[in-house]
């Protein structure tokens, strides 16, 4: 199921090695503080030290572009939406600070085994289980969620380009159809390899 759901790069970097509840806690925290910066030039330094994070786990320069690549229309968009509604400055990092938090959540994904996510995700949902709930279900559940975000976004980066290809860009309907056929591709496939496990139920 590796290559259904996620974009896992085996490693020994530092990052590798950190538990999955420290790398997600870490990305919470850096997240409220990409919110909390203001100036453009202190959201270019957090891009550096980004760019060095990435750089240290060893994931290679094509995983990590593959994390912003589904997101670069829409960051254009967001740039340009907010160049209208407010200035250069607050267009520029209002746009760095999604983009940034998007390479943040796509260097855990990177560096953390989906086994490893689902344990410390069911961990922290053991108390469910005095809710009738099943912690291990919904591990599995939240785990596939945020697997999947990047597979859907890079489905709709695929239909986008194969829309202007075909000089249709500017029709709805060729890019939603397409889109939604691609997801439940996607969700059938996730169906068979969890009902091979027995999780069908």
């Amino acid at each position: 199921m590796k290559g259904l759901t996620g974009a896992y790069v085996p490693g020994g970097s530092p990052l590798h090695r950190l538990p999955a509840g420290v790398k997600l806690a870490g990305l919470a925290v850096c997240c409220t503080v990409l919110l909390l910066l203001r100036p453009p030039a202190a959201l270019a330094v957090a891009a550096v030290v980004v760019a060095a994070l990435y750089a240290v786990s060893g994931v290679g320069v094509t995983a990590a572009w593959a994390q912003v690549r589904p997101v670069r229309w829409f960051a254009l968009a967001l740039f340009g939406v907010q160049l209208v509604v407010a200035d250069l400055p607050g267009a520029v990092s209002s746009t760095l600070r999604v983009v940034l938090a998007i390479a943040l959540a796509g260097l855990v994904t990177l560096t953390t085994r989906t086994a490893d996510l689902m344990a410390f995700l069911e961990r922290c949902l053991a108390p469910a289980r005095f809710a009738g709930l099943d912690p291990y279900r919904l591990s599995l559940l939240l785990s596939l969620t945020l697997r999947s975000v990047p597979v859907v976004a890079e489905l709709a980066t695929r239909v986008r380009e194969a829309q202007r290809a075909r000089g249709v860009e500017r029709s709805p309907r060729a890019f939603a159809v397409p889109l939604v056929v691609g997801a439940l591709r996607h969700a059938d496939a996730l169906g068979e390899a969890l009902a091979a496990r027995g999780l069908d139920d």
